[in-house]
């Protein structure tokens, strides 16, 4: 014991001083919180869950570290699969809060909701007679999942009349390609994110339009992709570029985070022209993919710039069957640039950014964000487009293909009716300002004159949403549009009407065919 005890005093004097003092420091932080603990058990009046303090805990010490650095306890593993593998046990279907309970938003097509007759918008009662109402989310989520092959018994109030459904929960399987055709001679792949064996899939899009549709260029459609495994993005490049190419590397404090990624592969298409669509959702994986055939001259990328995540997470295990998915690096691309943003305005005092030090991915072609409040808006977020939708799916029971649905005037006034019954009232971000504005104003006991010609302003500034949806109905049949799109044809059938409307495609589509001349 004394020549244990020798050799343990040996080795800690032997560890350099910054390292004793750190352990020394990490030792003193543990007792601490172990004290807190013991002294809150012993005294504190009411029973407490220490499991749920302990999370509560763990989960508040990491954000001091960044939005990444996450924990998973062992009842999160469903969440764990979800993020790693794009799959999970569960029902395939979409699910939404409105105030106290909890509908369906969106079964996802030939998934188990979808199958056995649930809908968009149907009331989630129960689940396994849990009752919803009053519950997160998160919560009914947790209850619709489980394991592959069991039975869910979920209670369905559509409309006004009780539905019962039970069937067996599957392997839910995300497909990270999205959609993908070709325009003419010019394919295109929405792609969503780069979970396990998303570069298969992604791969098996491509072969499909080359083969079958005789693709001369293609675009790269990474807009909200917000990324994944990174071995998934090596491999999508590597169909582009020479075996043995440089795509990523890694650096951390620890050696083992110091890597550097390769090609691996000699590519299938290494003369196909290439356009990249990306937007400031667009970030990790997405970024790597998007800014190495940037560095390789192989692609030209159009959008805004990029999220701007350079940071690599990798998972370690946590006992009792926990992980910690923790930072232990930053991407570095061939060119040598950090993906990862920084402060711009500390680090640059206000002068202009440049491609190389600001974070993200700068495109070759910038296009603004035209998004712009409007009574669209207002529309969307309040749920009438999709209540709509819902109402239109069970009033008519078939609707033309995604290319070839179009809203009609009589749509558009059904639409308003439906709002009047609702007695939807628009008002302006505009409308509500001056309201303030009005209300300051008679405090300070305004003269009437100039108060009258305010009232008169007022009254101006208070638009009927009918005259809003005339001034906006470009946009508004887009989107209510997909929404009635989406009940028939599912996600697939929502993107390929919106491609339509589709501006920022337009221009890749011209910027591929000039590459092509």
């Amino acid at each position: 014991m004394r020549k244990l005890v020798l050799l343990i005093a040996i080795a800690w004097m032997l560890l350099p001083l910054q390292a004793q003092q750190k352990t020394a420091r990490i030792e003193q932080s543990l007792s601490i919180f172990n004290d807190v603990l013991r002294q809150l058990d012993m005294n504190y009046v009411d029973t407490l869950n220490y499991e749920e303090i302990t999370e509560v805990a763990i989960n508040q010490m990491l954000r001091k570290a960044d939005p990444y650095t996450v924990y998973f306890s062992k009842k999160q593993d469903d969440d764990l699969r979800m993020m790693t593998q794009g799959k999970y046990g569960g029902i395939g279907a979409i699910i939404q809060q409105r105030d106290s309970i909890i509908i369906v938003a969106n079964p996802y097509a030939n998934k188990p909701a979808q199958r056995n007759d649930v809908l968009s918008g149907d009331v989630l009662v129960s689940v396994d007679g849990v009752q919803t109402k009053g519950k997160k989310v998160s919560e009914v989520s947790n209850l619709l999942r489980g394991v592959p092959g069991t039975t869910v018994q979920l209670e369905l109030l559509r409309d006004t009349t009780p539905i019962s459904r039970a069937f067996a929960r599957e392997d839910i399987h995300m497909d990270a390609v999205d959609y993908y055709a070709a325009f003419d001679s010019i394919g295109y792949i929405a792609f969503s994110e780069f979970t396990e064996g998303s570069a298969l899939e992604f791969n098996e899009a491509l072969k499909d339009l080359v083969r079958h549709q005789h693709i001369k260029g293609l675009i790269i459609d990474l807009r909200g992709n917000g990324g994944g495994i990174i071995d998934e993005a090596i491999q999508i490049v590597a169909n582009f570029v020479p075996k043995n190419t440089l795509v990523v590397s890694t650096k951390g404090k620890i050696t083992v985070a110091n890597r550097e990624y390769y090609t691996q592969t000699k590519p299938a298409y290494p003369q196909l022209p290439l356009v990249v669509m990306v937007d400031d959702n667009s970030a990790s994986a997405s970024e790597i993919v998007s800014g190495s055939l940037q560095d390789l001259h192989r692609a030209t990328l159009i959008g805004q710039r990029t999220f701007g995540k350079g940071l690599v997470q990798n998972l370690r295990p946590i006992a009792y069957g926990g992980h910690l998915k923790v930072t232990t690096s930053k991407y570095y691309l061939p060119s040598g640039r950090c993906i990862q943003a920084i402060d711009y305005e500390e680090a640059h005092k206000g002068k202009e950014l440049k491609r190389d030090t600001a974070g993200g991915i700068l495109p070759d072609i910038v296009l603004n964000d035209s998004s712009k409040v409007s009574i669209t808006y207002a529309l969307y977020t309040q749920n009438h487009f999709f209540d709509y939708s819902v109402r239109y799916h069970r009033l008519h029971d078939s609707i033309a293909q995604p290319l070839d649905f179009n809203l009609t005037d009589d749509d558009i006034e059904d639409f308003c009716r439906f709002l009047d019954e609702r007695d939807f009232h628009y008002e302006t971000e505009t409308s509500k300002y001056f309201q303030q504005m009005m209300d300051v104003a008679k405090m300070e006991d305004i003269d009437s004159t100039t108060l009258a010609a305010l009232q008169a302003l007022e009254a101006q500034l208070k638009p009927s949403f009918r005259d809003a949806i005339a001034r906006h109905i470009d946009e508004v049949k887009e989107l209510l549009g997909a929404e009635i799109v989406e009940r028939y044809y599912f996600q697939k059938g929502r993107i390929a009407y919106l491609l339509r409307f589709d501006e920022e495609l337009a221009r890749a589509l011209q910027e591929i065919t000039v590459v092509n001349k």
